[in-house]
């Protein structure tokens, strides 16, 4: 049996989730034997990366980044890279740079189901990722060597304070002690101060936006309508805008509705559901208002202001989105779904080819053990259980996802090889 180990293998971070996940994965990795290293754009990366000797500040331009990366890989001997999210520019560049050396690209996302695992799979994620070029088909031959059920979610979940603060912290150390780092520029067009101010809010406004959401909902789930929800998104998300057809969310809102109001029966609603961590950089509300007015379904349009989905889907007949991972949800439950942009879970099998207003007006059902199958197929290769933000979800993670990283063969490899190591039990992360 090959040893796992990480003797002869230098690993270079670039940017990670807010928090100290990065910091924790790094020391993991050296105790594993392998050379580990950070690069920090800004002082919120030095902040959570608590090893000096370590950490390398990159305070160069954007435009200087890729000529710096290649002079670390051969000046550190640098075999890997990990990252989170390998749609911004910095860590764009670093992956094509680092495919054409050779060097294993580790590559970090938010969970492809959410919200008790997080995806880890190498090469890229999302629209990048190798599960866009796989079949269900192929998913299923790989599933026979394997013999384990697919875990259930917990009934409890949640460290969505954990990543407010964490945010709210990052964006602060940004906007104050980012003297040394002149040069850098953020991934998203809004100023820091402006992030931070909005992580801020969020922060604070909690208590009262969950009273403000439940108050929503119970009018929707009391109303007695038929209605099909609108998965929103971050507009500044890296999934919406490297993978999608719309440059703003205001652009789908107008999609949506207008499809609504060609097709749907005249006694069905549509609700839109903000995603969770929505901070009204975008006015959504003020905006779906005008665009219902427009269209003549002012009455049947509602908007829900971020919180758990699971509440709203009991009933729903259908829901649209651009690329969001919440539709995995939909899914699951067997609803209809439409979807705009590229995701990993667009299969034929189980997302509806439909032009909108049809889909409205009738949509076809999703071949649900199709998309059961997919389902167990993710559980088993790049979903890993845990969290970036809460410390027990950070200690779960890494309970598996270090040897994942230290393994000859990336997860789907692994499984189609049989030599994926037996996945956890779940556990209530808190």
């Amino acid at each position: 049996m090959t040893k796992i180990t990480g003797q002869d293998r230098a690993f270079l971070f670039l940017q990670g989730p807010h928090g100290p996940f990065f910091h924790q994965l790094g020391k993991m990795l050296r105790r594993a034997g392998a050379d580990v290293w950070r690069v920090g754009f800004n002082a919120g990366d030095r902040a959570f990366w608590f090893d000096a000797a370590r950490y390398i500040p990159y305070r160069g331009t954007q435009d200087d980044w890729p000529e710096t990366f290649a002079g670390l890989v051969r000046d550190k001997g640098i075999t890997d890279i990990v990252l989170y999210g390998d749609a911004r520019r910095i860590h764009a560049e670093a992956v094509v740079q680092a495919q054409k050396m050779g060097l294993a690209v580790h590559v970090f996302e938010e969970g492809y189901i959410r919200p008790y695992w997080v995806t880890y799979e190498r090469g890229g994620t999302n629209g990048n990722s190798r599960l866009m070029q796989m079949s269900v088909a192929e998913m299923r031959a790989a599933l026979a060597e394997s013999d384990m059920d697919a875990p259930l979610p917990p009934a409890k979940w949640g460290d969505m304070r954990q990543h407010v603060f964490y945010g709210a912290l990052y964006h602060f150390f940004v906007m104050f002690r980012n003297r040394d780092y002149h040069n850098f520029r953020a991934h998203r067009d809004l100023p820091v101060s402006k992030e931070f101010q909005l992580y801020l809010k969020r922060l604070l406004l909690m208590p009262v936006q969950a009273a403000e959401r439940s108050l929503a909902t119970l009018r929707i789930r009391s109303g007695g309508f038929p209605y099909h929800l609108a998965l929103l998104q971050l507009e500044h998300d890296s999934s919406f805008q490297a993978h999608s057809p719309f440059s703003t969310m205001t652009e789908f809102l107008d999609v949506v509705i207008r499809g609504f109001a060609e097709g749907a029966p005249g006694h069905h609603h549509l609700v839109f559901k903000a995603h969770p961590l929505e901070n009204g950089r975008v006015p959504l509300r003020r905006e779906i208002r005008r665009m219902a007015r427009a269209q003549g379904v002012e009455g049947r349009v509602h908007y829900v202001r971020g919180g758990k989905l699971a509440q709203l889907l009991v009933e729903a007949r259908s829901a649209v989105t651009v690329n969001s991972t919440a539709a995995q949800q939909v899914l699951w439950r067997g609803i209809p779904i439409k979807v705009f942009g590229r995701a990993v879970y667009d299969k034929p099998e189980f997302v509806s080819t439909q032009p909108l207003p049809a889909f409205f007006a009738g949509a076809s059902r999703p071949d649900r053990k199709a998309y059961h199958d997919y389902r167990r197929y993710l559980l088993e290769t790049s979903q890993v259980a845990g969290g970036f933000y809460s410390a027990r979800g950070r200690r779960q993670l890494m309970r598996m996802v270090v040897d994942m990283m230290l393994a000859p063969e990336d997860p789907y490899d692994a499984l189609r090889l049989g030599t994926a190591a037996p996945r956890q039990q779940l556990r209530l992360v808190n």
